[in-house]
């Protein structure tokens, strides 16, 4: 074992936490500079380990917390962590931590990290070797001096202190303690047996009068016997015939109790019968209040119809005129485009030929005319030229000019003919759209049908739904008061039970279900009292023997029941007792097989998952028939017996009954409770499924009222539809008529431009040719024939043109006027006409029809509605004539019970005045065996002698034995039993004293023997530190011889004297030493010895270190502190001090602080102490490191 790490902070200069590299479990050396924090890291090791930091003031406490700039620091702490592999310390760990934390107000210890006492943590150094009477394995700076300075007798208490004389010197004082508190205890026992002594002989002397006493004291207590039970006989006598009368009411008043019970019970039924009789009478007066109020509803609907019917009807009639008139003028219109569309259709196809006929002329007269101008123009060229250069430098000019004429052309021939392709597509999309809105215009009659016959079927599921909804309304409204009047019985019923408990006991069942429902707990149960059920002859029964734990609340483990009990004591809601399940283990029970008893947990019906709980309170209760086997069977079985009156006999004999009011029964209030919750609940459920039939009635309404709205929204954009169409096919007609128009005169202008383009081609190619041809000034004769025959020709084309162009415009002004005619004025006549029809059936159908089957639903509601109020009243007719018969037998039998109950009364008060005689009787008989008890034991003869003696004559005998025993008023009563009890105290003193003389005579004996052992040790211990120092001086110089001397009295006496006497020749006694001196030899083994005292310095500091190991070999502990043991040692002597620590450290690690560099070449590991703002810190560092702080400290 070794220390293995050192973790200190706040601890005097070290503020900061440091933690030290691992120790050697060698030799270590700390270097560092004088107030660097060296001696204060080894004080932190004592201070954990050592007694020295014990018993400390405010000021010690506070010097050992680091003092400087900075935050203060309010405590400290030391940790050592040992390296524990050998298990020297007996933890099973292979490493310890200790810590000790110091505080202005505290003081703690710590064991691998878990607090400990002081007490344990010395203990367990002491278990590893670490000995508080051998201080000497921490040696702090100064130890070495006081050593080297001590006297020869503190040399000597320090060997005894290392021979751990203590113990003995503490032993031996607390037997010189127990010895004297012994003798002290032996002077108070002699005085008391004096005291006891003088007592008894005085006793002695009263004995004879007190025997006379006794004698007349006896016969007195037997003549006081004899008229006692004399007494007592006539008091029993009147006891019994008190009884036999009670008796004989019970018998009578059972029977009258029974008959009353049994009245009471027909008058509660009738109560309930008459409040169910006035709950419906009230549930029929809400019912009638409706239907009267329906009925009024529906004959002022009935009224509003039929006059909503006849006006619908007239209406009808007027628009069935209205419309045949329009399908006569319809037909009219459509014979007419009938007859112009057939015109139109024979017109078109002349009108086409006559047309085209007239472009075939025309484009003969443009190209004849072309020729004839071409001709000319090259009459007039050859005249104008004078060369075919100039000629042909002005052709080709102007066949330049022609061509682009032609493109121009063609330009204005391809927009004619785009202008026109976009106008005929717009022409046939307005034929398109004229057509779809005819066909919509046919086909919006059947669609708008379909509208109204969906909306009317709407109608009537919506008045259908509507009528159910009426009647959810009246059976809730019902329900409602079924609802409230079952409501305020559960109210009644919980307040009639809550007062059958106290009212902590109330609000806390209350809270239970508060709390259980807000925190949604499933292993809540329920009172004891709601799960289970019983007969009504065994409800007495299971009612007195449960007792208050019927209200004990049943739930499945202990976790629940802590849950709920910390919510009711946060809210202070009450106390109740909880029944946990889970620690619940009733025994199982042994009943007696026979007839008469019976276990009541038989009688009881439950679920069998509350099992536990009921055998709990049941299990050990059996039902009897009377009183009398109730008490044997308690008494054999060992189990509670009741009778079916709740009368009791329990195990130990006692004997419990009484009369119990069945008006007030728990059991019946937990019935009521229960029916009018469970009805409460019932009901409720209805009255909340009728609201949701009522919100899906209510959602039914408003669907089929959206949907009546959405085919409203049909028929309107099928009438908007309509109304639009007629529009547009008015608008239509004239724009496919302007349309029209504009492409026959695009046509027209297509048609020229292409009889410009012809002539111009046929221009640039009679150019071309002419540039290709001679040049000549005059037509040749061809040409010239060409000419006239041109000429003749376009004559007779004009001529033609002329005649084609008349009739072309004949037969197209005929062909516009028929098309205008239908377009502008038959088409729409048509379409008006349709649509006018279209509107007035729209308007008219079904409008009569759908009053008349509303006006019909409403009569069949009226008949229904009358026949369901004539039935009602006929059935509150009922109601209240029973009900009158159900009061008048109440009233009666109220009044049979009240005067049972005056009977029963005055009965009562009889019995109540016997039963004050009998308790009268009682007290005076428990006073006279009080006095029976108090005479003590009696002799034989007080039973018989006096027996057949008068009264008066026994009374005269006790008279006269009273007057002579008042001689004896002053005698001791007490001398027999007085004197008893002294000679008891006399033997138990002398006993005493001699057990007190035994145990002093023992520690006697363990003195002597403490003494004995002391020397031993004493003399064992100088043996091995005497062998020890000869030992080490040797190995620390070699040339020299060193011992330690044992010095007595005798020696010094000798010296004086000369002689001795026999006692001053004990040796051997450890009294008889007075120090322990050192003699040692430093050049010489055979040289005359020198006392320490003769000796230089560094010599004595040696020789204290010699001590010390051998100290140190005597006592080894598991490692050695040495702070600059080597600071006063010459060279040589320094090198053999390390020397023997590398030695020793084969066996114990060594931890040394030193400023000489002859430890530091055989050490093992090195640290350096650094100072810094005056806060300490230590680091691991090479032997290099060591030497060169050492030799820098060294003086120059």
């Amino acid at each position: 074992m070794h220390i293995k790490q050192l973790v200190i902070q706040g601890f005097k200069s070290y503020k900061d936490q440091i933690v030290t590299d691992p120790f050697s479990p060698k030799h270590n050396v700390i270097v560092g500079r004088n107030g660097s924090g060296k001696s204060n890291f080894f004080a932190a090791i004592r201070f954990v380990l050592s007694d020295a930091y014990t018993h400390m003031n405010h000021e010690e406490r506070q010097a050992l917390l680091h003092e400087g700039s900075g935050t203060a620091v309010m405590s400290a702490y030391v940790e050592i962590i040992f390296d524990n592999s050998d298990n020297r310390f007996p933890t099973g760990h292979d490493e310890v931590i200790l810590r000790r934390t110091i505080g202005l107000k505290k003081d703690e210890y710590s064991l691998d990290r878990k607090s400990a006492s002081k007490s344990d943590i010395m203990n367990l150094l002491e278990s590893a070797g670490f000995s508080r009477s051998n201080p000497y394995y921490i040696v702090p700076q100064g130890r070495i001096t006081a050593l080297t300075n001590a006297r020869d007798g503190e040399r000597l208490a320090l060997l005894k202190e290392v021979a751990g004389t203590q113990v003995y010197e503490q032993r031996r004082a607390e037997s010189l303690k127990v010895m004297t508190e012994t003798t002290s205890k032996r002077e108070k026992i002699d005085e008391l047996l004096q005291f006891l002594e003088d007592r008894l002989s005085e006793l002695d002397e009263e004995k004879d009068e007190l025997r006379e006493f006794q004698e007349k004291d006896r016969e007195r207590r037997c003549l006081e016997y004899t008229l006692h039970e004399r007494e007592l006989d006539e008091i029993n006598s009147h006891l019994d015939e008190i009884e036999d009368e009670r008796t004989r009411y019970s018998n009578s008043n059972n029977d009258r109790l029974g008959a009353f019970a049994q009245r009471d019970q027909m008058v509660q039924t009738l109560s309930q019968e008459i409040s169910e009789l006035k709950q419906r009478l009230a549930l029929a007066a809400v019912d009638r209040k409706q239907l009267d109020e329906e009925l009024r509803e529906l004959i002022r609907s009935q009224a509003q119809l039929e006059l909503e019917l006849k006006d619908k009807r007239d209406n009808e009639e007027e628009s069935h005129r209205t419309s045949m008139k329009r399908q006569e003028d319809l037909r009219s219109i459509l014979d007419q485009i009938s007859i112009k569309e057939r015109q139109l259709n024979e017109l078109i196809p002349k009108f086409e030929y006559s047309q085209s006929a007239e472009n075939e002329v025309k484009k003969s007269l443009v190209e004849a005319e072309a020729m004839q101008q071409r001709l000319y123009s090259k009459q007039g060229r050859n005249a104008q030229f004078s060369s075919k250069a100039e000629r042909d430098r002005w052709l080709k000019k102007e066949i330049a000019d022609i061509r682009a004429t032609i493109r121009q052309r063609e330009e204005i021939k391809a927009d004619l003919e785009a202008q026109i392709n976009d106008m005929s597509t717009q022409l046939d999309d307005a034929r398109a759209a004229t057509v779809e809105m005819r066909d919509t215009l046919e086909h919006a009659e059947e669609t708008l049908s379909d509208l109204q016959r969906q909306q009317y079927e709407k109608k009537q599921s919506r008045d259908k739904v509507a009528d159910e909804r009426k009647e959810l309304w009246r059976e809730g409204a019902k329900s409602d008061s079924a609802l409230e009047n079952a409501r305020d019985k559960l109210e009644m019923a919980e307040r009639a039970f809550s007062g059958t408990m106290d009212r902590s006991q109330s609000s806390g069942l209350q809270a239970v279900r508060q709390i259980t429902k807000r925190l949604n707990l499933t292993g809540v149960y329920g009172p004891l009292c709601e799960l289970f059920d019983v007969d009504d002859k065994y409800k007495i029964a299971a009612e007195v023997t449960a007792g208050n734990s019927l209200f004990h609340v049943v739930v499945d483990n202990d976790n629940t029941a802590s849950t709920i009990m910390e919510v009711l004591n946060k809210e202070r809601s009450g106390r109740v007792t909880f029944m946990p399940l889970n620690r619940i283990n009733p025994r199982p029970v042994q009943y007696p097989e026979t007839d008469d008893a019976i276990p009541l947990i038989h009688k009881l019906r439950f679920d069998s998952r509350y099992r536990k709980a009921i055998e709990q309170v049941f299990s050990k209760t059996i039902i009897c028939w009377n009183l009398e086997t109730s008490s044997q069977y308690a008494r054999s079985h060992n189990l509670n017996a009741i009778t079916l009156q709740g009368d009791q006999a329990n195990k130990k004999g006692v004997l419990t009954g009484g009369y119990h009011d069945t008006k007030h029964s728990r059991i019946d209030s937990v019935r009521a409770v229960r029916k009018w919750r469970e009805e409460y609940e019932q009901l409720n459920t209805r009255a909340l499924d009728i609201r949701r039939d009522i919100e899906r009635k209510d959602q039914e309404i408003t669907s089929i009222m959206s949907t009546i709205s959405r085919i409203e929204a049909q028929k309107q954009q099928v009438l908007h539809k309509l109304s639009t169409a007629r529009e547009s096919l008015r608008g239509g007609a004239s724009s496919e008529s302007t349309v029209e128009d504009a492409i026959s005169q695009k046509r027209r202008l297509l048609d020229s431009t292409l009889m410009n383009l012809e002539n111009l081609s046929i221009n640039l190619e009679n150019l071309v040719k002419e540039q290709s041809s001679k040049f000549d000034r005059n037509l040749s004769p061809n040409e010239l024939n060409q000419l006239a025959e041109v000429g003749s020709k376009i004559q007779e084309l004009r001529r033609k043109d002329s005649q084609l162009s008349a009739k072309r415009d004949s037969l197209e002004q005929e062909k516009v006027l028929i098309e205008l005619e239908l377009r502008q004025v038959l088409y729409m006549q048509r379409d008006q006409l349709r649509s006018e029809l279209l509107e007035q059936n729209i308007n008219s159908e079904g409008n009569a029809e759908s009053v008349q089957a509303s006006l019909q639903r409403v009569h069949e509601n009226l008949q229904s509605h009358s026949k369901k109020l004539e039935e009602l009243e006929y059935d509150i007719e009922d109601i209240q004539t029973e009900l009158t018969t159900k009061q008048t037998e109440l009233e009666k039998l109220e009044g049979q019970q009240l005067e049972e109950a005056r009977s029963i009364e005055r009965q009562q008060k009889s019995l109540e005045r016997n039963m004050a005689k009998r308790g009268i009787l009682l007290q005076r008989k428990d006073e006279i065996n009080r006095k029976v008890r108090e005479l003590g034991a009696l002799p034989e003869e007080a039973f018989d002698k006096y027996s057949k003696i008068k009264s008066e004559t026994v009374l005269k005998r006790l008279h006269k034995l009273s007057e002579e025993l008042k001689k004896f008023s002053h005698i001791n009563k007490k001398a027999y039993e007085q004197y008893t009890n002294f000679t008891k105290q006399r033997n138990a003193l002398l006993s005493r004293r001699e057990e007190l003389n035994k145990s002093q005579s023992s520690i006697e004996e363990l003195i002597e023997v403490l003494d004995q052992r002391k020397d031993e040790a004493i003399e064992r211990t100088f043996k091995q530190v005497s062998k020890g120092f000869a030992e080490v001086f040797e190995k620390l110089v070699p040339a020299g011889r060193g011992r330690l001397i044992m010095q007595r009295r005798t020696d010094k006496y000798l010296e004086d004297n000369g002689e001795m006497s026999e006692e001053e020749d004990d040796r051997d006694s450890v009294e008889n030493y007075i120090g322990v001196a050192i003699s040692v030899s430093f050049n010489s083994k055979n040289d005359e010895q020198q006392r320490i005292e003769q000796l230089s310095g560094g010599q004595k500091s040696l020789c204290a270190l010699a001590l010390i190991f051998a100290i140190q070999q005597c006592d080894p502990a598991p490692f050695y502190l040495f702070d600059e043991i080597d600071a006063n040692l010459d060279a040589q002597y320094r090198t053999a001090v390390a020397s023997m620590i590398k030695e020793l450290a084969e066996n114990g690690q060594f931890i040394c602080t030193t400023f000489r560099n002859e430890m530091i070449y055989t050490a093992d590991k090195f640290y350096g102490v650094l100072f810094n703002n005056k806060i300490s810190s230590i680091a691991s560092i090479t032997r290099d490191n060591a030497l060169t702080f050492v030799e820098g400290e060294q003086p120059r």
